[in-house]
C-alpha cells in the first residue's frame, strides 16, 4: 500500500463503508449486538474505537477512540495509509466497549 493517497485510488468513503459492512457481517455471524473494533496505526499506537468516519476524505479518516477511564472524548484525523490493521472481536466480555455503526450505511462505490 502506498504511503500517499493519490487521485483514482479507492476513496476513504468506500474503505469505511466496506469496514462497516464487515463489522455488521461479523456481528450477524456471531449473533452480537455490538462488536469491539480496534485499530493499530503505523507509529505503534492502538485504539479501541467507538466510530470510524470517512471524513474529511482526501486520503484521511476520522477515528473516535473509546475514552479511557471516562476521560474526555476526542477524534483523531489520520491518513488512511497510517492504519496497519483493524481487529473485530466480540464486545461481550467488556460491555462498555462497542462500535457504533451508522444507522444507514452507505454502500461501497462501484469499482471501475
Amino acid at each position: 500500500m502506498s504511503e500517499l493517497w493519490v487521485p483514482g485510488s479507492p476513496s476513504a468513503h468506500d474503505f469505511v463503508a466496506r469496514v462497516h459492512q464487515q463489522i455488521a457481517r461479523f456481528g450477524e455471524t456471531h449473533g452480537l449486538d455490538q462488536a469491539r473494533v480496534e485499530v493499530a496505526l503505523r507509529e505503534g499506537t492502538f485504539y479501541v474505537l467507538d466510530t470510524l468516519s470517512p471524513e474529511p476524505g482526501y486520503g484521511f479518516v476520522t477515528l473516535r477512540p473509546h475514552p479511557e477511564d471516562e476521560g474526555e472524548r476526542e477524534e483523531l484525523i489520520v491518513p488512511l495509509a497510517a492504519v496497519t490493521h483493524i481487529r473485530i472481536s466480540p464486545a461481550e466480555h467488556e460491555p462498555q466497549f462497542g462500535f457504533a455503526l451508522p444507522s444507514d450505511p452507505e454502500p461501497p462505490a462501484a469499482s471501475a
